[in-house]
């Protein structure tokens, strides 16, 4: 019985040393960063009416209509 006591208090001591505290809080403005946006949209937003076709998508040309 004895044993057994020693062996809880030991893996409880064991918990406690590596469980025994949260870390620390993080504030949310440590979280966000703040970027200046491009006017426009910046060169990903560019449209190009010739590659467009790429991404064009109708049930009746898939269907062979």
């Amino acid at each position: 019985m004895n044993q057994q006591l020693s062996t809880d208090a030991a893996a409880a001591a064991l918990r406690h040393s590596r469980f025994g505290t949260l870390p620390e809080r993080i504030r949310f403005e440590d979280m966000t960063e703040e970027v200046d946006a491009v006017p426009g949209g910046g060169a990903n937003a560019s449209y190009d009416p010739e590659g467009s076709w790429k991404s064009y998508s109708c049930l009746a040309l898939d269907l062979g209509l």
